[in-house]
């Protein structure tokens, strides 16, 4: 079970399982060059309702933790989950040595009706505490710049809040390409009284139709630097890639001079993003 030692830095990596079709062994590939790096953990992202990734899902966070060594965190969506389904997932993870949870709200599905058990991640994180208490590190999402759905940031620091009292020991942001919105969000939060870990998403972005879509499903905004960055290279691949990977190792810098409570990085399973990431991230932690 991840342990939350006060003053740490945090630094962790996100995985994704392949898609219905894909193979596996890519992934179990990146999770070896990935554990090298020597993260305190790696999420791993869950099919929500009933994906056949899910399987898949578990199968990686179980390689993560048995082979190579690290602390493995699974996504569970609750927004297609009844009661009963919750349940049984809860006992399978138990039962398979999982003990760490980013517990979410989830997206809808297109063509299937929520099934109105767990509105808010909250409530699935208060299902858990019930029905299995501590027996999980429970964490939760966060966004700098506010939850698309949410009315405002009184609003969304209210949920967070809630989440946080309901048993959520740890925050992972949204990725975010301005550092300013990210200390205001976690200024807010410390107002708030909340005082859990509140780790940064960074995504080193690798091509313009990536940071396209990215920024279409989570509303972020791209600062004046990052657009001009995008206009001058975005057509280069080679190029994208590597201006990338310097502006989320400037974010780097800067989040770690101001304080942050650590780098949770959005890898998209590309181990020589995260290899270089990971030496920034080392050169500035060493003691």
């Amino acid at each position: 079970m991840i342990k939350h030692v006060p003053g740490k830095t945090f630094f962790s990596f996100e995985v994704f399982p392949p898609k219905k079709d894909g193979g596996i062994e890519k992934v179990y590939e990146t999770l070896d060059e990935l554990s090298d790096l020597k993260p305190d953990f790696i999420s791993v992202t869950y099919g929500a309702g009933g994906s056949e990734n899910c399987g898949k899902t578990l199968d990686i966070a179980k390689r993560i933790k048995d082979v190579c060594h690290v602390e493995s965190v699974i996504h569970l969506p609750g927004l297609h989950l009844t009661k009963k389904d919750a349940e049984t997932m809860l006992k399978t993870f138990a039962d398979n040595g999982i003990e760490n949870l980013l517990v979410l709200r989830g997206d809808k599905i297109e063509g299937r009706n929520p099934c109105n058990e767990f509105l808010h991640a909250s409530d699935l994180i208060s299902f858990i505490e019930e029905k299995m208490p501590g027996k999980f590190y429970l964490m939760g999402a966060c966004y700098p710049e506010n939850h698309p759905e949410s009315k405002d940031t009184v609003e969304e620091i209210r949920n967070l809040k809630t989440k946080v009292n309901c048993g959520a020991s740890h925050l992972l942001s949204q990725l975010f390409f301005d550092n300013d919105q990210f200390f205001r969000f976690v200024e807010n939060c410390r107002i708030a009284g909340i005082d859990v870990p509140v780790e940064a998403g960074i995504m080193p972005v690798t091509n313009r139709a990536q940071i396209e879509r990215m920024t279409d499903r989570c509303g972020v905004v791209l600062p004046e630097k990052y657009r001009i960055m995008m206009e001058k290279y975005g057509t280069n691949d080679e190029s994208i890639l590597e201006a990338g990977i310097v502006y989320a190792a400037n974010q780097i810098v800067e989040l770690l001079a101001r304080g942050a409570d650590g780098i949770h990085l959005y890898t998209m399973n590309k181990p020589y993003v995260a290899r270089r990431i990971a030496g920034v991230f080392a050169a500035l932690t060493k003691s």
